[in-house]
């Protein structure tokens, strides 16, 4: 097998990662910031990559892991202040951009595998043992992370229905 150039990989699932990076992160800045963490991981090992490893897997695995790097990094080095900045949030009519947006913020609350798991299996649609790669664990664990965030999100969703 034929190692792919590095730069037309890229040009080739740049986007496709950008999208997996926002879902993963939910802030665009974040998301570019995340890729570009991982390609840059990747190019020196970009040959080794592709004879042992599936390069799509690897790099959404290192963008998974530079996301999770950056909120451990941030939670080590400052204190969050308190937020005294009312929120803001600017109304949207159409009920689909609504909903749409309760469902990730929904997603938000949820750690950053769990989020993840379910994202490569509800937006990428990706089969378990795939998502096993990419996540680097076992197919049950993915699907253990997938009930789990499921559970989190149905307890979620009754505690704002009886709040409501």
């Amino acid at each position: 097998m034929e190692t792919p150039d590095f730069d037309d990989w890229v040009t080739q699932r740049g986007a496709a990662l950008l999208r997996f990076a926002y879902l993963v992160t939910r802030d665009h800045s974040r998301a570019e910031e995340a890729v570009q963490d991982a390609l840059i991981a990747a190019y020196s090992r970009w040959t080794r990559i592709c004879r042992t490893h599936d390069p799509e897997a690897y790099v959404r695995r290192s963008i998974v892991n530079a996301d999770i790097s950056r909120w451990r990094r941030f939670f080590r080095r400052e204190t969050p202040a308190a937020d005294t900045a009312p929120v803001d949030p600017a109304p949207d009519p159409a009920v689909a951009q609504a909903e749409h947006d309760a469902v990730w913020a929904l997603c938000a609350t949820l750690p950053a595998k769990q989020r993840a798991a379910v994202v490569l299996r509800y937006y990428e649609d990706l089969p378990d043992a795939e998502i096993a790669v990419i996540l680097e664990c076992s197919p049950a664990t993915v699907r253990s992370q997938i009930h789990r965030a499921l559970a989190s999100l149905r307890t979620t969703l009754g505690t704002e229905e009886v709040k409501g």
